[in-house]
C-alpha cells in the first residue's frame, strides 16, 4: 500500500532547531522575539494539513498561514482556534465574508481588495483583521512597491479594517543570487517607511520565507514565515542539524523477465538490450512521483502536462531512479500515470518489497495515506 511516512522525533527536533535560530537572531537589542508563522499550505506540504498543524500546535506554534480559503476552512473544521492567516488576497466579497466569518486574517492586496473588505466589514458590522501585501518584485498579489502614492491613497479610506501585519515575498531566496532578495528586502522597508511617514499602521513586519529565514538572519524582522524548514527539505546546505522528514513509499506488485528487444511503456520509449528481470510499482505521476519542486503541480491537467513532456522526449534517457532494499534501481521507459516498470536485473528484489522514493512530498497524491510514526 501507498503511503507517505512521517517521523515525529526529526520533525520535532526541526521545530526546536528553528526555534532556537529565531531566539538566536533577534531583530534589535531590546529581546523582541521573532514571532515564527507556521505555512502550512499545500497540504502542510503533503504531511496533512491537518495532523500537521496540530502537531505544530502541540509543540508550542500558534500562528499558521496558508494559500487557500478551502485550506483555511479546512483547519477550522477540524476545531483548530489558533490565528490563520490567508497569504492570498481576494478582491470577490464573497471569499472576503467567508474568510472574515471564520475568524481568518485576510491579506490586503490592491486598491478592489480594500474596496471589496470595508463592504463585508460594514455588511457584517465587525473590524477585518488583515495584513498589507506590498509587491517587491515577485509580479503576484500585493500593492506595486513603487506605486506609493496610489497605496497610501487606498490605505487612507479604511474604516472597518485593522492592519496588523505588513509581508513581502522573496521570488529567488533560494537560489544562490542573493542580490535581488536585497533588492527586495530595501524595496519593503523604503515603503514601511513612508506608510509609517504617512501615519498609516503597519503591524508586525515579515519578509522571510524557509531559505531566508535561514540565509538572511537580519531580515528576520517582527516574524518569520517558515514552511520548508520545518520538513528539513532546503534547496541549499545548512548547519543548522536540520533533517529531511517524512517519504513516500509503495510495494512491488509484480517480477517479470523480458527477452531482449522487448518494448517498455508508452511510445515504445525503451526496448531491451538484454533479457532484463523488472518490478512493476504502481506509483506514477499522479501520485505526485518525479514532479519537480518549483512547478505548480496541484491541477490534474498539469500532471498531464508532464506526461505528454515525456512522450515527446521519449527516446532520451530518464535516468529517473527509485530506491529498493538500499539498491537503486532504474525506471525503464515512460513513467506512467499509476505505475512504473523498473530494472531489478542482478539485485534481491521480491514481491511485497518496499520502495522508497525520493519526490518532494507536497506533490504526493492527498489521497495517499499520511501515516506518523
Amino acid at each position: 500500500m501507498k503511503r507517505v511516512v512521517i517521523n515525529k522525533s526529526d520533525l520535532k527536533n526541526n521545530i526546536d532547531v528553528i526555534k532556537k535560530y529565531a531566539e538566536t537572531n533577534l531583530p534589535d537589542d531590546k529581546g523582541n522575539k521573532v514571532k515564527i508563522i507556521a505555512v502550512v499550505k499545500a497540504n502542510g506540504y503533503g504531511l496533512g494539513i491537518v495532523e500537521y498543524t496540530k502537531f505544530l500546535i502541540d509543540n508550542g506554534l500558534d500562528f499558521f498561514a496558508v494559500s487557500s480559503i478551502e485550506e483555511a476552512l479546512k483547519l477550522r473544521q477540524a476545531g483548530i482556534k489558533e490565528k490563520i492567516l490567508m497569504l492570498s488576497s481576494t478582491s470577490i466579497e464573497e471569499d472576503i465574508k467567508t474568510l472574515v466569518q471564520n475568524n481568518i486574517i485576510i491579506t490586503i492586496g490592491s486598491k478592489e481588495a480594500i474596496v471589496a473588505a470595508e463592504k463585508v466589514g460594514e455588511e457584517l458590522n465587525t473590524k477585518i483583521k488583515a495584513h498589507l501585501k506590498i509587491d517587491t518584485g515577485f509580479g503576484r498579489y500585493g500593492f506595486v512597491y513603487n506605486d506609493r502614492d496610489k497605496m497610501i491613497e487606498a490605505l487612507k479610506t479604511i474604516k472597518n479594517i485593522i492592519i496588523e501585519g505588513t509581508f513581502t515575498h522573496f521570488s529567488i531566496a533560494f537560489l544562490n543570487r542573493d542580490n535581488y532578495t536585497k533588492i527586495q528586502f530595501k524595496r519593503f522597508i523604503d515603503c514601511i517607511e513612508v506608510l509609517k511617514m504617512n501615519e498609516i499602521e503597519t503591524g508586525m513586519l515579515h519578509v522571510c520565507n524557509s531559505s531566508a529565514f535561514v540565509k538572511f538572519p537580519s531580515m528576520h524582522l517582527n516574524a518569520v514565515r517558515v514552511g520548508s524548514a520545518f520538513l528539513g527539505r532546503l534547496s541549499f546546505p545548512t548547519n543548522l542539524g536540520l533533517k529531511k522528514i517524512g517519504y513516500f513509499k509503495a510495494n512491488v506488485a509484480e517480477i517479470k523477465t523480458l527477452p531482449k528487444g522487448f518494448y517498455v511503456g508508452y511510445g515504445n520509449a525503451y526496448k531491451t538490450k538484454k533479457e532484463t528481470k523488472v518490478a512493476v510499482i504502481p506509483v506514477g505521476y499522479m501520485d505526485g512521483f518525479n514532479v519537480e519542486n518549483g512547478r505548480d503541480m496541484f491541477r490534474t491537467i498539469d500532471k498531464i502536462r508532464y506526461i505528454v513532456r515525456d512522450i515527446k522526449d521519449a527516446f532520451k534517457d530518464n535516468n529517473i531512479y527509485v530506491n529498493i532494499n538500499n539498491q537503486k534501481c532504474k525506471v525503464l521507459g515512460i513513467l506512467g500515470t499509476y505505475h512504473m516498470t523498473v530494472d531489478i536485473t542482478g539485485k534481491n528484489v521480491n514481491i511485497n518489497d518496499e520502495v522508497v522514493f525520493n519526490t518532494s512530498l507536497k506533490y504526493v497524491n492527498n489521497n495517499i495515506k499520511r501515516e506518523w510514526v
